[in-house]
């Protein structure tokens, strides 16, 4: 039985099922962001009351990171074997019921045992619902849509520092957990509408299951289905491949420029913009001041993340990176020499719009596309797994170059990540601008021979 469920997506008009999937996808990860993103003013306010150390406050951002690390590649394996929505579902629940469970810790030993667990679920979120995203949404607005879900993901950073502005002074630091896990949970119990990926289950032969959701997902777009437009015409998927087709010449390549391309991701967000309120902090500024100046900063995450999402599918993929690491490399050079606050919050304002240029094509649009779907989530999970990895480390190295040298020693590591990660996506990325899933996978075959 041919379902050719890819192209029968692709051909599909945008509507309503595509917002709707974009809603349940992406309300799930704007709380997976916000758990991510409080963790920077919930630790600047601990260290303040006495409640953690800044070693302390590392170790919790590190074991953050194990979790992630955990939870990527997990949900990688069990994505490709029992399917997106399960899996998907699966993480929501584990950092909504860690995140309740961390406003009650009576230590930060407890906090930071907590915080491992959350991040498994963490983690996995991300990587489960670009790449489910990726798989509805048809190749000529693939960019725009699924770096909307980053617009939404990081729309929780801003979000995150005005509500600990305004509640962690009055209320506490625990309360802004208790507004993650239950959003999270909330979010759980509304997503069980979520469909399968019709991809996903054509490309393990659960055919019968396919076609099933195809025509309930084409019922849903169109009253008659007939009218629809004609889907290209159906190519034979190759033989479903296990995790070690990852190290083939085919696809070896595009896991090194994901796998680096994360890396520096993850460092620029957790070896730097989550550690603005505790740098402030420590250079003698008052709680209320940091939060606010890390609030106005933050503002710029959603609007690079627009600005990524708007950009990828005219500019392309490889040019969009490029320029974004390379305004970024601009602006990590200038910031340390800043002192004076008006201009220190508009440098670092646009410095995190370059950043978060880059956070929109990496997590949400490029790294996604380039691996076959019997593979992509195993393929992203374990890219994931590389950047969350190498990011365990960056929170002692982090404060070390601080302590040595001030936020200049911090941003000369981020200035020589972004140099690699310019080199590596030039030299061994494709572009998937515009072209079908199925298209960039015959790229590899193309460029492989």
């Amino acid at each position: 039985m041919t379902v050719n469920a890819g192209a029968r997506l692709d051909r599909l008009p945008i509507g309503s099922f595509h917002r709707r999937i974009l809603m349940l996808i992406g309300l799930g990860l704007f709380f997976d962001g916000f758990d991510v993103y409080v963790a920077a003013t919930v630790l600047g306010a601990t260290l303040r009351s006495g409640f953690s150390t800044l070693g302390q406050n590392a170790q919790f951002v590190s074991v953050t990171f194990l979790g992630m690390m955990l939870g990527s590649v997990l949900t990688g394996f069990l994505g490709d074997r029992y399917g997106r929505r399960f899996t998907y579902q699966a993480n929501l629940a584990v950092f909504g019921v860690t995140s309740m469970a961390s406003a009650f810790a009576p230590s930060m030993t407890v906090l930071i045992v907590l915080r491992g667990l959350m991040g498994v679920g963490l983690g996995a979120e991300m990587v489960a619902g670009y790449t489910m995203m990726a798989e509805f949404v048809p190749p000529r607005v693939r960019g725009r849509w699924t770096g909307t879900l980053s617009v939404l993901v990081v729309s929780s950073l801003p979000i995150a520092a005005l509500l600990s502005t305004l509640i962690i002074p009055r209320f506490g630091w625990r309360t802004m957990f208790v507004i993650g896990g239950a959003g999270a949970l909330v979010v759980w119990y509304v997503r069980k509408a979520l469909p399968e990926s019709p991809r996903w289950l054509e490309s393990i032969g659960r055919t019968e299951e396919a076609e099933a959701a195809m025509q309930r997902i084409e019922r849903e777009v169109s009253p008659d289905p007939a009218s629809l437009p004609p889907p290209a015409p159906f190519r034979p998927a190759p033989p479903t491949r296990s995790a070690a087709a990852l190290l083939s010449p085919l696809l070896l390549p595009r896991m090194v420029v994901g796998a680096v391309a994360l890396i520096v991701a993850n460092t620029l967000i957790y070896g730097l913009v989550t550690w603005l309120p505790t740098f402030f902090v420590q250079e003698g500024r008052s709680i209320a001041r940091s939060f606010g100046y890390s609030f106005l900063m933050s503002v710029g995450a959603p609007i690079g993340s627009a600005i990524g999402a708007l950009t990828a599918d005219s500019w392309g993929r490889k040019p969009t990176i490029t320029g974004a690491s390379l305004a970024t490399i601009l602006l990590s050079g200038i910031y340390p020499f800043i002192r004076e606050p008006v201009p220190l919050l508009f440098t670092g304002f646009l410095l995190i719009i370059s950043i978060y240029v880059q956070v929109a094509l990496l997590f949400a649009i490029y790294i996604p596309e380039l691996f076959p779907t019997d593979v992509r989530m195993r393929a992203t999970g374990i890219c994931n797994t590389f950047g969350r990895g190498a990011t365990i480390l960056t929170p002692f190295l982090v404060v070390a170059l601080f302590r040595a040298y001030g936020i200049g020693g911090v941003t000369s590591l981020m200035i020589a990540l972004l140099i690699v990660q310019i080199v590596v996506v030039l030299a061994f990325g494709v572009e998937p601008k515009k072209l079908r899933l199925e298209e960039v996978e015959a790229e590899a075959g193309r460029s492989g021979n």
